[in-house]
């Protein structure tokens, strides 16, 4: 069932007008995956090789959760099913925020076939947002609260070389949280 609903959803072209490069949604799941990650929205770089965290911040991500490639993109241990699925094209200060149409048409669908999962990296204010009831209105102090939801929820910034300054302001981040993630993903992934 999980196989027909990723090929229904790597066919997908609701928003495809919306998107400048079209539609080319970006998802790995399998049932028995522990780990998901839900980010924000592929990048270019991800919609141009069809490789989910195929870019810098993916090399920043694999290195907090201390997992290879072949781990990584392994998708009977690790699901990954961003906010949005396509790349939603560049704005002034990024890219786009994830299409809204995404996570409500399939996110439920995907989530009732991964049984498996024991913690969702929860990765930047859109995901969290969606998933975290009565948080903190900013990404720090949510992230700050990570040990309220841990070990099912973990809100994460977003590992983008671009976020190199909130790391350097809030090495409690790297010092506490980085640790915890990696201990649990580690047993979890055995």
């Amino acid at each position: 069932m999980l196989a027909s609903l990723l090929t229904d959803i790597r066919r997908c072209t609701a928003c495809e007008p919306e998107l400048p490069l079209g539609a080319n949604p970006i998802i790995q799941a399998h049932s028995d995956a522990k780990l998901l990650i839900i980010g924000q929205a592929p990048g270019i770089r991800v919609h141009q090789t069809s490789i989910a965290w195929n870019d810098p911040s993916g090399d920043r991500l694999r290195q907090w959760l201390d997992l290879d490639k072949t781990q990584f993109y392994n998708p009977h241990q690790i699901a990954i099913m961003p906010m949005g699925l396509c790349y939603p094209g560049k704005g002034r200060s990024g890219d786009l925020p994830p299409r809204k149409e995404c996570a409500p048409r399939w996110h439920q669908k995907v989530l009732a076939q991964l049984p498996n999962v024991g913690m969702t990296l929860l990765i930047g204010q859109y995901a969290q947002n969606a998933y975290l009831s009565d948080k903190p209105k900013t990404l720090t102090e949510t992230v700050k609260q990570w040990q309220r939801w841990a070990p099912h929820y973990l809100p994460l910034p977003h590992p983008s070389p671009r976020n190199q300054l909130w790391l350097k302001n809030n090495p409690w981040f790297e010092q506490e949280v980085i640790p915890f993630i990696r201990e649990y993903v580690h047993q979890q992934l055995r």
